[in-house]
């Protein structure tokens, strides 16, 4: 009868670390270096913009070093669909090196996001 218990008791103790190991593992942060989630395909969100209140467009950048690609995405509860493809910003992402600016072209389609992406979050916008 003894046993039994104890096989029961060892059943629970494994079954409630399992959430409680899941957990650690996302607050510590591994899960992306691991290779799962998103910063194991390379994938980081540059910027968003909310156009109203369940829509958005997002520029995320995925791939690394010269395959690097910018994907402008509109966002509603229904669907995402891809607005623009193009190439990376040139060197750091904006807003992570105040310079990023010099290195691209003037008029380009990435100096223009980039413009109203951090005239947004300037004015209290939701920049995330």
């Amino acid at each position: 009868m003894t046993s039994s218990w104890t096989a029961l008791l060892w059943l629970i103790v494994v079954v409630a670390a399992i959430p409680a190991a899941l957990w650690l593992l996302k607050r510590s942060g591994m899960a992306g270096r691991l290779g799962g989630g998103a910063a194991g395909i390379g994938l980081k969100q540059v910027g968003a913009l909310a156009l109203g209140p369940q829509q958005r467009v997002v520029a995320v950048e995925v791939g690394s070093g010269e395959a690097r690609r910018w994907l402008l995405l509109g966002v509603t509860p229904q669907q995402v669909s891809t607005l623009h493809v193009m190439d990376a910003w040139p060197g750091p992402a904006p807003g992570e090196a105040g310079k990023a600016d010099a290195a691209v072209p003037a008029g380009s389609f990435g100096v223009e996001l980039a413009r109203r992406l951090h005239g947004a979050a300037g004015r209290g916008g939701d920049h995330v």
